[in-house]
């Protein structure tokens, strides 16, 4: 058995650290964002890469800032998912994306309540990810995620399920 860390994905390709949040307004309706390089309806909650020298914690607000322009003042952490979450990238995908370095994502979630005002999302950032966005509840997210992520959708909504509404 290999530690966590060693854990390697399809065509023995390590998985990319990630964090995501799950970001529940005062209704329990989840954020939702439409990716901009899918012509598919592509829709995830806010995600990404964690960087070298940053924790899951950082990466998480780091990212919510980066695709939704929320800022920290704005969230209220509430709950980390308990351990790592992985997804393998469908083959067609494997050798394509971030520059064919990783077969998959091993993710860390963190349960955010947003304490802002829809005004205050703002999907047009530097580096936009969404074309558009909605809150949606997690049956609804769950239904919109792509396939290959949808098992991790569905077990970080369990984990989550008691603390979002």
């Amino acid at each position: 058995m290999t530690r966590d860390t060693e854990r390697l994905g399809p065509a023995g390709l390590p998985y990319r650290p990630c964090a995501g949040v799950v970001l529940v307004n005062a209704v329990g309706l989840i954020f939702a964002g439409h990716r901009i390089d899918s012509s598919a309806e592509a829709w995830q909650m806010p995600q990404g890469g964690i960087d070298k020298g940053e924790t899951p914690r950082e990466a998480a607000l780091r990212e919510l800032v980066e695709e939704t322009g929320v800022t920290a003042n704005l969230v209220t952490i509430i709950d980390e998912s308990p351990e790592w979450l992985y997804y393998d990238l469908p083959p067609e995908l494997v050798g394509k994306v971030w520059k064919g370095k990783y077969g998959g994502q091993r993710q860390r979630w963190f349960l955010m309540r947003f304490d802002g005002s829809d005004d205050d999302i703002r999907i047009d950032t530097d580096h936009p990810e969404f074309d558009r966005w909605q809150w949606t509840t997690s049956e609804e997210l769950i239904e919109k995620i792509v396939p290959f992520k949808r098992d991790v959708y569905q077990h970080i909504v369990a984990d989550f399920r008691d603390q979002i509404a």
